[in-house]
């Protein structure tokens, strides 16, 4: 219960004081001139105004509120280390119980991460999450803010004014003063290189000030997917220019990391994950196409619309037996380069297709031996065969037989027949899902011949007539061949019984060939999207090995991959920390990014009291260091509330304010000066104005 005085005016304020600033003057005059009967006006005019004013008296009904104590715990990825997390904790649990003894304060407990759902969230944002937790507090009924946290804080407001409410923050701090850490800096890194090239990455090894031996030398280890490790010396501070080959197309992986100080704090900044795009420039193929056929211009037309792709395309018009005396610069534009093209560029194909060709003297056996050892020493090796494949003059007969996968048996099987695929041709990712494969039937048109060959140490895609293997593929050296035993791939290209797809196979097997990375067999990819990372694992195989993922804190966590069709596996999952993930099974390796790749939060992971200080000195706050030892750990300041006070805590305490809020539940108004009361003496002191003037 609450009483007061109010005033309700039956005029504005605004006109009220105007005629008590009127009649002031005139009564001023009558002063001034001391004419008898003045103090009477005096009290007349003062009663009539304050008839207008109309004063009431006031009861409230009120309910006390409860003071808001809003305690922050930082929960980002740097309070995981150096015993932090359990210190939190031990800390909360304290704070809890001392709480217990202040029954009319309400406690708003809010955990704040340095990961968000959208994954825009970069650093340790305690007042961005702080601010949504009060949105709806009232700020006369906020009574003080505990920040539980190492101290390193990314979103602290340039002053006191800026947090929107006017109560001390306090910071009970997890770690200890004068610690110290060594981290590696990514400075420059290129995200994309050309095959074959290489690429600088600059880092910088750095110690924090209170670091033993700052500014000495630091061994940093550099691993380039697939390579041994390479260690070499570097000077604390100094820019370091690493170089980093591109050694094939797709992601080349590259780890570097600084060795550990001694007694630092930790050393999960002291490793960096790059991984950069290796992208070939245009793709050098060499079309080599035998006696003229109808398919002859399916290969070209299919490689020239490939803008990626560039064709150097011969056709042999006439082989050296068949001899009817037409002049040669009338069959062909230029002559055939055979030296220039099979020993001088050889390498610099990247795949060398041979379409129906047979061994009739246009090409010396020597220049084929060279091609088999271009496939050896990695090139690509593409026969479309024929009934060619099956003749003496095969190219089977030749030096490049040793690297081809399949021996022809001489017979040549030509009946109607549509290409089916095997089991593995089913997930292999050159053939898995081709348009029209799916269903027991597939549903392009049909083929006329097949040349018998049995596969040698080399796996089948696809087989045709009486089951015969008509799609062979192998590894030879460091290179890969492949071999099409049928020339009918053109009836596909023509829309002969609805066509099939033969863009897409001919396009992947040249690109199989050529090592593109989303063609490859046995592959490990992994994507971020938010939160959510989701692992896609493609395998000829029937089992795999499980996935380990490596969290950028260093946490390591062994999944299984659910397998689904085609020989592909996949599993999601949800990050919980922010930056580079490594994701490996078996000899295969990945990274992928969730949020901000440098993050902040592992940027500097020291304890300290700078960052907070000049925010919760203006609020009167105080910084609490518990973090020592166990046995200090233990030791929270008391809790002690205060009505008001610039300076808000000491050495063994801290203070809230005593809001005193309450919700008003009921009003009643009494007049004080309206009806005959104030009538009779409105009019008294008119009468007794009046006598006093009158003698």
């Amino acid at each position: 219960m609450s009483w007061s005085v109010e005033f309700l005016p039956f005029v504005p304020w605004p006109v009220l004081w105007s005629l008590a600033a009127a009649g002031a003057v005139l009564l001023a005059l009558l002063f001034w001139r001391s004419r008898r009967g003045a103090m009477f006006r005096l009290l007349s005019y003062a009663l009539l105004l304050l008839a207008i004013a109309n004063p009431q008296l006031k009861q409230e009904d009120r309910e006390p509120l409860n003071d808001v104590l809003a305690v922050v715990i930082d929960d980002s990825q740097s309070q995981a280390i150096a015993g932090r997390t359990a210190r939190t904790d031990a800390i909360r649990k304290e704070l809890e119980e001392d709480l217990k003894a202040f029954p009319n304060l309400d406690v708003r407990w809010v955990h704040s991460t340095s990961t968000s759902a959208d994954s825009e969230r970069d650093g340790t944002m305690l007042f961005t999450d702080l601010a949504q937790a009060l949105a709806d507090v009232p700020p006369d009924r906020l009574a003080g803010v505990v920040m539980i946290t190492e101290g390193e804080v990314h979103d602290v407001p340039a002053s006191a004014a800026g947090l929107g409410f006017d109560a001390p923050v306090h910071a009970l701090l997890t770690g200890k003063p004068g610690e110290f850490d060594r981290k590696l800096q990514v400075l420059s890194a290129p995200r994309f290189g050309i095959v074959g090239s290489s690429q600088d990455v600059e880092v910088k090894v750095t110690d924090t000030a209170a670091a033993p031996g700052a500014g000495g030398s630091a061994n940093l280890t550099v691993t380039h997917q697939g390579q041994a490790p390479v260690t070499r010396s570097v000077r604390v501070g100094e820019t370091v220019t690493i170089p980093v080959s591109i050694d094939h197309a797709g992601p080349n992986i590259v780890e570097i990391e600084a060795e550990p100080a001694e007694g630092e704090l930790t050393t999960v900044n002291n490793r960096a994950v790059l991984t950069v795009e290796g992208v070939r420039e245009n793709l050098r193929v060499l079309l080599v196409s035998g006696e003229p056929h109808a398919g002859e211009r399916t290969w070209r037309n299919m490689l020239k619309s490939d803008a990626s792709v560039d064709l150097v395309h011969f056709t042999i018009l006439r082989p050296p037996e068949k001899q009817d005396g037409t002049p040669i610069n009338q069959l062909s534009l230029i002559a055939f380069p055979t030296r220039e093209l099979f020993q001088e560029k050889l390498d610099q194909f990247d795949l060398i297709i041979f379409d129906r060709y047979q061994r009739r003297g246009v090409l010396p056996l020597l220049y084929l031996e060279n091609v088999a050892r271009y496939v050896e020493k990695g090139g690509a090796v593409l026969v479309s065969a024929g009934d060619d494949y099956a003749s003496p003059l095969s190219l089977f007969r030749t030096p490049l037989g040793q690297i081809l996968p399949a021996v022809p048996s001489g017979r040549v099987v030509e009946e109607p027949f549509k290409p089916g695929l095997t089991k593995l041709g089913e997930k292999h990712p050159v053939t898995s899902d081709l348009p029209g494969a799916s269903g027991e039937q597939p549903s392009w048109g049909r083929w006329f011949r097949v040349v018998e060959a049995d596969p040698r140490d080399a796996e089948v895609l696809m087989r045709g007539a009486q089951n015969k293997p008509l799609l062979v593929i192998s590894q030879r050296g460091e290179g890969r061949v492949a071999l099409l035993l049928s020339d009918h791939a053109w009836l596909w290209a023509r829309g002969y019984e609805g066509g099939g797809p033969y863009t897409d196979l001919l396009r992947r097997l040249a690109h199989w060939l050529m090592k593109e990375p989303d063609l490859e067999e046995e592959t490990l990819k992994a994507t971020s999207r938010g939160q959510t990372i989701s692992i896609e694992r493609r395998s000829v195989k029937d089992a795999i090995d499980p996935v380990t993922v490596t969290a950028p804190s260093g946490k390591e966590e062994t999944i299984t991959l659910d397998q689904g069709d085609r020989g592909i596996w996949r599993k999601a999952l949800t990050a919980t920390e922010q930056g580079v993930y490594r994701i490996a099974s078996g000899a295969l390796a990945s990274v992928v990014t969730v949020g901000n790749a440098n993050a902040r939060e592992l940027s500097a992971v020291t304890a300290t009291d700078a960052v907070l200080k000049p925010v919760v000195d203006e609020t009167g706050g105080g910084n609490f260091w518990l973090g020592r030892d166990e046995a200090e750990a233990e030791k929270l300041p008391r809790l002690v509330l205060l009505r008001g006070g610039q300076v808000m805590h000491g050495d063994d305490w801290l203070g809230l304010h005593k809001r005193d809020a309450y919700h008003v539940k009921g009003v009643r108004l009494f007049p004080l000066f309206t009806g005959f009361l104030a009538l009779g003496l409105l009019l008294g002191f008119l009468a007794a104005t009046w006598f006093r003037e009158g003698h």
